[in-house]
């Protein structure tokens, strides 16, 4: 079964109903190729009665599925994660997909110090390792530097997707840095447009954001109103007076949406 044919799979949940050895096949396609390389690893040996790299978690009968690509397996944090669902018309819905780069260093913004979960500060935040993050250059949500092969990712996550028989799929971002890089590669909005509207009208001359940034926080840089990824923290410290929440994008293979709703923000 490699999802062309008479069985052809074409949801989360159908290809959940495979052997291990087909889901693991169909999976790994949402592997970039350049991350292989980069690694000095093969698709074919990504598992082995040794070796366990690629893990999914893509229980029979569940719509969801979750999996994480070591380069070592020892490592503690996945160079890829990925969490992907149905959605109720049988679409893919990506909840949360991150690209690491182990040879960076780790800020713990995704756990309390007592070891506590903050789903990357969503639920709880560690505000020392975020300050670290931020001076380190991250955005919110980060516990490394990214790979910067965002654009090689999605291109395997459609290939991916047209290898269901699929042309849309959507996703779910975080932060607000997170739907403006989404805007970059092409993703429209399902819901959130008048949102990111609203966040960019309070951030230009005049706007109700601006007086908010007086540096009462270190997240609150005067500078945030010009930086895509400052004003991403500036939000994440409840800038709005509410979490950032409620957006959801999609995004035709092979065709972009031309959405900008933060003008020439530099990152």
């Amino acid at each position: 079964m490699d999802g062309s044919g008479t069985n052809r799979v074409y949801t989360i949940s159908s290809i959940n109903r495979l052997p291990p050895e087909d889901k693991r096949q169909i999976y790994s396609r949402v592997i970039p190729e350049e991350i292989l390389t980069k690694f000095g690893l093969e698709r074919k040996r990504l598992f082995s009665e040794d070796v366990d790299l690629l893990k999914l978690k893509t229980p029979p009968g569940s719509v969801t599925a979750e999996m994480e690509l070591r380069h070592k397996p020892d490592f503690p944090d996945p160079v890829l994660y990925g969490h992907l669902e149905d959605t109720l018309s049988g679409h893919i819905h990506i909840l949360l997909y991150v690209l690491n780069d182990p040879e960076s260093p780790r800020f713990d913004v995704d756990r309390l110090p007592d070891g506590t979960p903050t789903k990357f500060g969503i639920l709880a935040r560690n505000v020392e390792a975020e300050l670290t993050a931020l001076r380190y250059g991250l955005a919110p949500g980060q516990v490394r530097r990214g790979l910067r092969l965002l654009g090689e990712a999605i291109q395997a996550f459609e290939r991916f997707i047209e290898s269901l028989g699929q042309d849309l799929y959507f996703a779910e971002p975080l932060y607000y840095h997170t739907a403006v890089l989404f805007e970059r590669y092409g993703f429209a909005y399902q819901k959130g447009r008048r949102l990111m509207e609203r966040i960019q009208k309070g951030f230009n001359n005049g706007g109700d954001l601006i007086p908010l940034l007086d540096d009462s926080t270190p997240f609150r840089s005067p500078q945030a109103a010009h930086s895509v990824r400052l004003r991403s923290w500036a939000i994440h410290d409840n800038l709005l007076g509410e979490p950032f929440t409620d957006v959801t994008m999609y995004k035709r293979v092979g065709k972009s949406s031309g959405v900008n709703t933060c003008g020439k923000c530099d990152w």
